[in-house]
């Protein structure tokens, strides 16, 4: 039983530490992804606002992508309808999600967390409160 225990052991670690570079090779190293040509960054703005209605409406998940807790508010985008994992124009539609009010440095992170350019574009839209914000639209496959 012992013996088991201790095999046992081992393979949690290694699975955990196969999980954790799997992580960081997906969304902090240097490898496997390059920033499209389309980021549009304007470091000079300190914070921007995004747009989110999916899988980063999840605080822990943020913090795990951005290295950091981030303010939210809840938002509508109106003339939208959510679509899987996408958001599609409708006139009568809205879309119920979060703003996160972020800094260049986190929008990147986000920009990679959404693979911007291979999976998703990011575009400027206006709430239904009027402000304007980033959301991410799924690119066509």
């Amino acid at each position: 039983m012992r013996r088991f225990a201790k095999w046992l052991s081992i393979l949690l670690i290694v699975a955990a530490l196969l999980a954790a570079g799997g992580f960081w090779y997906t969304f902090m190293s240097p490898y496997g992804y390059h920033p499209a040509e389309t980021a549009i960054i304007d470091e000079r703005i300190a914070e921007q606002d995004v747009f989110v209605y999916g899988t980063l409406r999840h605080d822990g998940l943020r913090w795990i992508i951005m290295g950091t807790p981030v303010e939210t508010r809840e938002a509508t985008l109106k003339g939208y309808r959510k679509q899987d994992l996408d958001i599609r124009p409708q006139p009568d539609g809205e879309v119920r999600g979060e703003v996160l009010t972020v800094t260049p440095a986190a929008l990147r992170a986000l920009d990679r967390y959404e693979r911007l350019g291979v999976r998703y574009t990011r575009e400027s839209v206006k709430l239904a409160d009027g402000t304007t914000a980033w959301v991410y639209k799924r690119l066509p496959e």
